[in-house]
């Protein structure tokens, strides 16, 4: 299976670089790959998009990559209930990690 390297950056503004093998969930990343606890990826629900407790911000160059998210889906229903979100919020158990997303930056809202 092929890695990718994904970075959080801290609230702190520290940036994490996490290494996890695609087909998995960025929330996994920060979960189950990170050589460090993630600031405030609780994933509460398991990756099931029922509690917003992964939410990051993608990285302005990245959001065309990642793609946006589906009007009326139940990550913008758990969105509209967080209030850190910014308009490149996403909840990380939605961002499924492939190969186009080497490298991608997200941010843990402040």
């Amino acid at each position: 299976m092929e890695k990718i390297k994904v970075y959080f950056v801290q609230k702190s503004g520290k940036k994490v670089e996490v290494e996890v093998h695609t087909n998995r969930t960025l929330m996994e990343a920060a979960r189950d790959y990170a050589p460090e606890p993630i600031d405030d990826i609780y994933a509460d629900c398991g990756g099931t998009c029922a509690c917003a407790t992964c939410h990051v911000v993608v990285d302005d160059e990245w959001v065309k990559k990642v793609g946006k998210i589906k009007n009326n889906s139940a990550e913008q229903e758990m969105l509209d209930y967080e209030p850190l979100t910014k308009q490149n919020s996403r909840l990380s158990c939605q961002i499924w990690l492939e190969k186009k997303l080497d490298g991608l930056v997200v941010h843990i809202p402040k």
